[in-house]
């Protein structure tokens, strides 16, 4: 059964596979392109703490919102995570916004990214979020039927100075 849960080390090869996989398809979000596997491989609880540094609770470095992961999973297959922001910085409201996802190459274009993003704005409601701000690259068109599956109302698209692409940002009522 997929089901979004908190980041665990029950999932760490699945978990190390889908970032190799990213990793060689040039695919993903900017941290999964950049992360050392043979760092992770070697204390992957770093990781997990690492995930967790923005939970509520934890002391926020300036500008930051509090914010969780959670990883969408089948049995202890990782499929993809979840970026769950509690709250909009002015950043966020440009960019990013209240959610961001991930499903890793081979379980995409299998309903994973609409269950996780469906699964998320579940959460935003759990959290008292009742509107939620979700943002794509204009040419990704996965993201973007992906988000209008779940409902989200076109804002617009927008040019930002510090991203090469134009974005769409979606609004998702709850």
């Amino acid at each position: 059964m997929r089901e979004l849960v908190r980041p665990s080390a029950r999932y760490q090869a699945s978990f190390i596979e889908a970032v190799k996989e990213a990793q060689a398809a040039g695919s993903g979000l900017g941290d999964t392109l950049l992360w050392n596997v043979p760092d992770i491989e070697r204390d992957f609880e770093a990781l997990l703490k690492n995930l967790q540094r923005y939970e509520p609770g934890q002391k926020l470095p300036e500008g930051f919102v509090h914010s969780e992961y959670r990883w969408l999973v089948d049995g202890d297959t990782y499929l993809g995570r979840v970026g769950i922001r509690h709250a909009l910085n002015e950043r966020l409201r440009e960019f990013g916004g209240h959610i961001g996802y991930e499903i890793r190459p081979s379980a995409r274009r299998q309903g994973n990214a609409t269950l996780a993003l469906k699964l998320a704005l579940e959460r935003c409601r759990e959290i008292g979020i009742d509107r939620a701000l979700v943002t794509c690259d204009v040419e990704n068109l996965g993201s973007r039927r992906t988000i209008e599956k779940n409902g989200g109302e076109l804002e617009g698209e927008f040019s930002l100075d510090f991203h090469d692409q134009p974005i769409r940002r979606y609004w998702i009522q709850l």
